[in-house]
């Protein structure tokens, strides 16, 4: 079962508000009662330093947990930071969610490029390794290119096999070209390429935080129904 809304004001109270609007943007969506492990990525390239300076990236663990309090019950993310290799592979939680972030940034090095595919990798064997029965919302954020967009794509298509759905969020200028691949990404032909359509994107612009809630949550959970009745029609997803 999920983690109740007492569980939450006991663990998180600063979490209750995301928690109320998650809960909301899932029932909009149908996906009331619907399990789901959910996993962060999270770019740690060099670009990226104002994002954790600001308290941007915090924001976005904490939305994101207040999410994953409906779909999963441990109250958990499994967290996973990236540039040019894994920078890191940690978790944020209920418990101990604020200044998580920076306390676990202030133990890591050089911030590098940004290898996509280092970071599925690391999703993918995690979850592989996790024994979970339930599928997997992987929320994948970013603020450039990857360095290799033929590993990046490879790997999204055979990941398009497995129960996992990725949503890619794109931070920084709307007008930069340099999340075209992520939109092409998104955009991957369907049988040619992958098995079925598994990953989505959204831009959350220069500045994420003023992304409202709910908008926020709609969009993280907007494609994973349509995703998850294409999984469980191919036999990925079990009913």
């Amino acid at each position: 079962m999920v983690l109740s809304l007492r569980k939450v004001e006991e663990r998180a109270p600063a979490l209750v508000s995301l928690y109320k609007k998650a809960g909301d943007s899932l029932r909009r969506h149908g996906m009331e009662g619907q399990r789901a492990a959910v996993y962060l990525v999270v770019d740690y390239s060099g670009s990226m330093r104002p994002y954790y300076a600001d308290g941007t990236v915090q924001a976005l663990a904490d939305r994101v947990l207040g999410l994953s309090a409906h779909l999963d019950d441990d109250g958990r993310v499994p967290l996973v930071f990236f540039s040019t290799d894994i920078d890191a592979q940690t978790e944020i939680a209920l418990d101990d969610h604020e200044g998580r972030i920076e306390r676990i940034v202030a133990g890591l090095g050089h911030m590098g490029r940004t290898s996509y595919h280092v970071a599925m990798d690391a999703v993918i064997e995690h979850y592989l390794d996790s024994g979970a029965s339930a599928p997997a919302l992987v929320v994948f954020q970013t603020d450039g290119g990857p360095t290799s967009r033929p590993a990046a794509e490879r790997y999204l298509c055979k990941a398009a096999r497995l129960p996992m759905f990725w949503q890619f969020i794109g931070f920084g200028d709307p007008e930069s070209r340099q999340l075209d691949f992520l939109r092409k990404l998104d955009e991957l032909p369907v049988p040619a390429k992958r098995l079925i359509d598994n990953a989505g994107f959204f831009h959350a612009g220069k500045d994420p935080r003023r992304m409202p809630d709910e908008e926020l949550y709609d969009r993280l959970v907007g494609e994973f129904p349509s995703w998850l009745a294409a999984a469980r029609a191919e036999g990925i997803v079990r009913p």
